[in-house]
């Protein structure tokens, strides 16, 4: 009974939640256009369902392609690093920087580079650079990450740094590099979201387009609609990953 009531806990309240919003929206007469009751959104939702999912689809394709593109520069510049001293010491204020750069920021930038016409270059440039990091710095904390007697080990059967790489450091890196892109995964798609509000082009045809396009024509019941249909594709993208994760683990472990 108890692990029932656990799992249904945070249904109930989301459901006690939406219940409380519709029945304020309809006891203080909120205009629709100011704050629409879940009814409206749900209406929303059910009638703008196609292009949603289709706008969704452009935006994850862009930061899968995106978080792709990070995760082979990242893995191959900590591997560089690993190796390099003086590569670390190079690489490593740059990949600072961008870190702490807000990508709303550099946004406008990226779009003249990428060009008016070409909006999807922008949108993947943009998730690339933020899901670099989390990838980049779960890799070199990964990689170095090894067990001091199993280092030793390695020394006494004179192993060669080839075989220290993919024997050694490469599996110790593996719980580092799942979470690095399971944080990173979710960056990726608030880099392609960001890039499609800063385009402003009819071009693309995104989630955050949608919002745009909804908001200026003071349709705040499809906004709600798009934002729920983001959400659920972050949640959704997460639990996959998590759900990698645990396999990868299990894998990791057992070997």
């Amino acid at each position: 009974m108890m692990r029932l009531l656990t799992r249904l806990a945070p249904w109930l309240l989301i459901g006690l939640m939406l219940a409380s919003w519709e029945l304020a929206c309809r006891a203080w007469q909120i205009p629709v256009y100011f704050l629409p009751p879940p009814s409206k959104i749900a209406t929303a939702l059910i009638e703008d369902g196609p292009s949603l999912v289709a706008a969704a689809w452009y935006t994850l394709s862009k930061a899968l392609i995106a978080l792709v593109i990070a995760s082979l520069v990242a893995q191959l510049l900590a591997l560089a690093v690993t190796v390099s001293g003086i590569l670390e010491r190079t690489i490593q204020p740059i990949a600072v920087v961008l870190q702490v750069t807000p990508v709303i920021a550099i946004a406008p930038l990226v779009n003249i580079w990428a060009g008016v016409d070409h909006p999807e270059r922008a949108l993947i440039a943009l998730a690339s650079i933020v899901a670099f990091f989390p990838i980049y710095s779960g890799a070199v904390t990964g990689l170095r990450a090894v067990d001091a007697d199993l280092v030793r080990l390695f020394d006494l059967y004179g192993a060669g740094r080839w075989q220290r790489l993919t024997r050694l450091r490469l599996p110790s890196a593996v719980p580092f590099l799942l979470e690095g892109h399971k944080v990173a995964a979710g960056l990726a798609i608030v880099g392609a979201v960001v890039a499609e509000f800063v385009s402003g082009s009819g071009k693309v045809q995104g989630l955050a387009w949608r919002i745009l396009d909804a908001g200026n024509r003071l349709q705040t019941a499809k906004m709600f609609a798009a934002l729920l249909v983001l959400g659920a594709m972050g949640v959704a993208l997460y639990a996959l990953l998590q759900q990698a994760e645990r396999m990868g683990l299990k894998w990791w472990r057992g070997r």
